[in-house]
């Protein structure tokens, strides 16, 4: 069929996998000075800057790019904005100042090699701060750069060695903060003085220990930031910068308080609560140092929400919605009385936004006798679902009162979540709506090593561990083939990055399970992977994955690569050529391998992309080439 807006869509024929691809999103929005809204949007097929003035209006484009825009961030003073983008997928990003009236773009960085992670603006707007890995291509360091001066003119404040970035510029515009991360679950905060360089440590711990989300204090003298170093989940807290001592002003009720935005002038505060993948967010004025009043909480779409930004006068704040069903979409809260209001309208392609389909939250037994949840949608054609929530394991009937007509007959795409220590939300996915309605079934666990369920939680696959993760797979399709409407001989496995190698070791490790695979920029071999993934990040992964000088021996025990005589089903393997973080020679080697054992296998390289499809044909072009493999084999 034509997927052409214009064309006629026959009574029974559904919408082509490219329109809902192109369904598009507006996020990350940043407000003025003079409250003009900058956000991006990818109408244009990759996301540019956009601005606003008043909600719903037509809002204008500034950026024309065939790159991807990866953030905006307004100056305090000008009408003038810093964005940052990278090239073919690299993640090398550069830093670039817009002039929206004039349309003029100027290349601050000038460092194509080296990537740059963007610290924020000093209160006057004639400075910026940034990290970059310009001196070494392993660690990151602190540069001050004027807001007129060329990439050459940075200066070097302060030499790291390890994973640094720049959390925002104090007060009083003398100090930075600065955020390192030893692994994605051990960080550390440091003071960096400008002019003299004194670089204070600020959390010393032991163990392993999260700080997050930090905000300078309104007077200075402290910082407020989500931490777990005393708890297993992460809480709001101020950490006092001249006793060291931190203060819980929330506590998560055994969820994560991962986010936390605040104005200094007015002392308002918006968190929010990951609650079993959901967001819930609340706004308050702090009224001491350790005393939040909360206001009514905001009237957002039940999803997903983040990225505050507030006014000038903090009487509003920007934000990110998305939900299984809601298109991502920029909305304005009032902060002090609940009230909220959608600015940004990124179309549906089209497609009547009540054709898309809401998941259950469920939570199965897996071989320890843990619970795992996940995500599980079925087609509106399937069996009637169990109450949201429900706990169904195998000796319950999973779906009481089910239309014995569709009993059975409903394939299953397993999709699995990359990270590791990652989450799937209920955030909106056009590729899983297109499923739905060609009448597959979704399932979307968070196995043991997700983020979102504590720390502990996340620990239980590191290392040695690794394989238990993989069982939680085994097991949540032990659970579907319990589920009546499930056909137990149509279940396939997708997933991108880790969730790529999530994908290789459920086919090698379980070969029977599975109709079909679907790898993402997947690791195939956990020791090529280390040896040549970008500098910067090695010693980050091999702190969750196990070290090639320790763990080798384990590596390559637990790589599918090493594995593949094992597997039986068909497989497509898609990949970036540009891939900094999973190198691309990872799916050639398990193409080259899986054929040599006469699978039948499929690739597909892009050579603009990295570590995933940001351009928006190679986005059609992979998942067009996705759906006929599942439709082919499943």
């Amino acid at each position: 069929m034509s997927d052409s807006p214009d064309a006629p869509l026959a009574p029974d024929e559904g919408y082509d996998i490219e329109r809902y691809l192109n369904i598009r999103s507006a996020h990350g929005a940043d407000f003025a000075p003079d409250d003009t809204l900058a956000f991006l949007m990818d109408t244009t097929g990759t996301p540019q800057v956009w601005t606003l003035e008043e909600p719903g209006t037509w809002p204008v484009q500034h950026t024309f790019f065939e790159e991807r825009v990866t953030f905006v961030d307004w100056s305090p003073e000008r009408r003038e904005l810093v964005f940052g983008m990278d090239e073919g997928g690299n993640e090398r990003a550069q830093l670039y100042r817009l002039t929206p009236d004039t349309g003029r773009i100027r290349n601050l960085t000038r460092r194509p090699a080296a990537k740059h992670r963007w610290g924020g603006w000093r209160s006057d707007g004639e400075r910026f701060a940034f990290a970059s890995n310009r001196r070494d291509n392993a660690v990151f360091d602190v540069y001050v750069q004027d807001r007129d001066a060329t990439g050459g003119d940075a200066e070097l404040i302060h030499e790291g060695d390890g994973w640094l970035s720049v959390a925002g510029w104090g007060p009083d515009d003398r100090r930075l903060l600065v955020h390192e991360a030893h692994s994605s679950f051990d960080h550390d905060l440091h003071s960096l003085d400008v002019e003299t360089g004194e670089f204070i440590h600020l959390t010393p711990h032991e163990g392993n220990a999260r700080f997050q989300s930090p905000e300078w204090g309104p007077d200075g003298d402290s910082v407020y930031l989500c931490t777990d170093r005393d708890t297993d989940t992460l809480r709001l807290e101020r950490l006092g910068l001249d006793t060291g001592e931190l203060t819980v002003l929330v506590d998560g009720d055994g969820w994560n308080v991962d986010g936390v935005a605040l104005d200094e002038d007015s002392r308002r505060l918006v968190y929010s609560r990951n609650v079993d993948g959901y967001t819930e967010l609340t706004a308050g004025e702090l009224v001491g140092p350790d005393d939040l009043e909360p206001f009514p909480d905001p009237d957002l779409p039940h999803g997903t929400a983040g990225g505050v930004s507030f006014t000038e006068e903090a009487d509003r704040y920007a934000l990110t919605v998305s939900g299984s069903t809601v298109n991502a979409n920029v909305y304005v809260a009032d902060a002090t009385d609940g009230g909220a209001e959608r600015w940004t309208y990124a179309a549906t392609a089209g497609i009547p936004a009540d054709t898309f389909v809401e998941p259950e939250l469920v939570h199965y037994p897996t071989f320890d006798g843990r619970d795992i949840p996940a995500f599980f949608t079925t087609p509106t054609s399937a069996a009637p679902r169990a109450t949201s929530g429900t706990h169904l394991d195998g000796d319950e009937d999973a779906a009481s009162g089910t239309d014995e007509s569709h009993e059975g007959d409903t394939p299953v795409v397993v999709d699995i979540h990359g990270g590791p220590e990652s989450q799937r939300r209920p955030s909106f996915n056009g590729v899983k709506q297109y499923l739905l309605s060609q009448g597959y079934a979704v399932f979307e666990p968070n196995v043991r090593g997700s983020s979102g369920y504590g720390k502990a939680y996340t620990h239980l696959d590191d290392v040695e561990n690794r394989m238990d993760s993989v069982e939680d797979v085994r097991a949540g399709v032990e659970w579907l083939h319990d589920y009546p409407a499930v056909d137990p001989d149509r279940i396939a496995v997708m997933g991108g990055s880790y969730g790529g190698f999530m994908t290789l070791a459920a086919l090698t490790e379980f070969p029977d399970l599975w109709a079909a695979g679907v790898d993402i920029v997947g690791i195939a071999n956990f020791v090529t992977f280390l040896e040549n993934t970008g500098d910067w990040r090695r010693e980050l992964r091999e702190a969750e994955y196990g070290s090639l000088e320790e763990d080798r021996e384990f590596l390559e025990s637990v790589s599918p690569i090493n594995n593949i005589e094992r597997i039986a089903a068909p497989l497509f393997v898609l990949h970036g050529a540009n891939d900094p973080r999973v190198p691309v020679d990872e799916a050639e080697q398990i193409v080259e391998k899986a054929r040599q054992q006469g699978v039948p296998v499929r690739k597909l390289i892009f050579d603009d992309e990295g570590h995933g499809f940001a351009k928006l044909e190679n986005r059609i072009e992979a998942y067009r080439a996705v759906v006929e493999f599942l439709d082919e084999h499943v």
